[in-house]
C-alpha cells in the first residue's frame, strides 16, 4: 500500500515536470500572432518544442493519465506559420462485484472494469499575414477528436482580421473578428454529421501583475449563422452558440523555473449527443452531453534558454 502510494506521488511529480517545455517558458502567450515576432526576422526562422506528461497510480486506485504535444513555427518577412498537436488520454479502473453477484464471498466475485474518461487529440495550423504593426489577416485549420464529449471526428476552418487594440510595457489587448466553418461527425450510433457556419469574435488580454507574475486571459464566441439538424433535434440560427474562455497565471520561482495555473471553460449551448459504450437508449430518446467542460491545470515550467 505505502509503496503504491509513494509511486503515485512520485509519478505525479514527474508527469508535472515533463509537461514543462521551452514553449511554455514565456507564458502567457495568446493564440494570435504579433507583428514584432517577424519584424526582426531577415531570412527564415524555425522554432519547435515538445511536451509529455504521465500520471500513474496502482493498487486500490488504478488511474493512467497521459498528455503530450508538439509545436512548431516558421517566420519569414511579414509571414508566420504556426502548427501544433496535443492530446490527452485518461483511464481509470473501478473495482466492483461481478454481474449477478449480490453477496461477495471471495476475491473471485470482484472484477476491475476499465473506464476511459478522457480521449482527445487536436491539431492546429495558422497562417498570419502582417499588414502593419497593429493589423493582420489570418487563416486557421483545426482537426480534433473527443470521444467522451461525443465527437468522433471534427474539423474547423477559420479566417479573419486581427487588430492590436492597446499595447504598453505591461499590458496588451487584441481583438479578432472573422468566420468559422465547423464539421462534426458524432460518436453516437446512427448520428449524421453536421456543417456549421459561424461568426467568430475573439478578445485577449495579458498583463504584468508584478516583476515575477503574468496574467493572460481570452474569450471566443462562435454564434451559428445557419440552421442544422443534430441527433438531439433541430438547431436554429444562434441556438448552437459556442463560447471558449481561458485565464492563466504564471509566476517565476527562479530564473529558469516557473509555476503556471490555468482554467479553461468550453460552453456549447447545443452540445454533442451523449455516447455511452454498451448502453442502448430508448427509441426517440437521444440525451445531450454536458454543456460545460472545464480544465483546471497546474504545471511546473522549466526554461532551457
Amino acid at each position: 500500500m505505502k509503496i503504491a502510494k509513494f509511486r503515485s506521488i512520485a509519478l505525479t511529480f514527474v508527469g508535472a515536470s515533463l509537461l514543462a517545455s521551452p514553449a511554455l517558458a514565456d507564458d502567457p502567450k495568446f493564440e494570435f500572432g504579433k507583428a514584432e515576432e517577424v519584424k526582426a526576422v531577415k531570412g527564415v526562422e524555425w522554432d519547435a518544442s515538445a511536451e509529455f506528461g504521465l500520471v500513474l497510480t496502482t493498487g486500490n486506485s488504478e488511474v493512467t493519465t497521459m498528455s503530450g504535444g508538439a509545436k512548431a513555427s516558421r517566420k519569414t518577412g511579414k509571414n508566420k506559420l504556426t502548427m501544433s498537436v496535443d492530446g490527452t488520454y485518461a483511464q481509470s479502473g473501478i473495482r466492483r462485484a461481478k454481474a449477478g453477484v449480490t453477496t461477495v464471498s471471495s476475491a473471485s466475485d470482484i472484477e476491475t472494469v476499465d473506464t476511459v474518461s478522457a480521449k482527445n487529440l487536436t491539431g492546429k495550423a495558422r497562417y498570419d499575414r502582417y499588414l502593419t504593426e497593429q493589423n493582420s489577416l489570418f487563416l486557421g485549420i483545426i482537426a480534433k477528436t473527443d470521444v467522451p464529449a461525443g465527437i468522433k471526428v471534427g474539423g474547423s476552418a477559420q479566417a479573419g482580421y486581427s487588430r492590436s487594440l492597446y499595447k504598453s510595457e505591461k499590458y496588451e489587448a487584441v481583438s479578432e473578428i472573422g468566420y468559422d466553418y465547423t464539421f462534426t461527425r458524432f460518436d453516437a450510433a446512427d448520428a449524421k454529421s453536421t456543417n456549421v457556419h459561424s461568426a467568430r469574435v475573439y478578445a485577449a488580454f495579458k498583463g504584468k501583475m508584478n516583476e515575477a507574475t503574468n496574467l493572460d486571459s481570452s474569450v471566443e464566441a462562435l454564434p451559428n449563422l445557419n440552421s442544422f439538424t443534430m441527433p438531439t433535434g433541430e438547431v436554429k440560427i444562434g441556438e448552437g452558440t459556442r463560447v471558449n474562455f481561458h485565464v492563466g497565471i504564471t509566476s517565476k520561482l527562479t530564473k529558469s523555473l516557473s509555476v503556471n495555473t490555468s482554467l479553461d471553460l468550453k460552453y456549447a449551448n447545443r452540445p454533442a449527443p451523449l455516447s455511452l459504450p454498451g448502453v442502448t437508449f430508448a427509441a426517440g430518446f437521444t440525451p445531450e452531453s454536458a454543456q460545460m467542460d472545464s480544465i483546471l491545470k497546474a504545471s511546473l515550467i522549466y526554461s532551457f534558454f
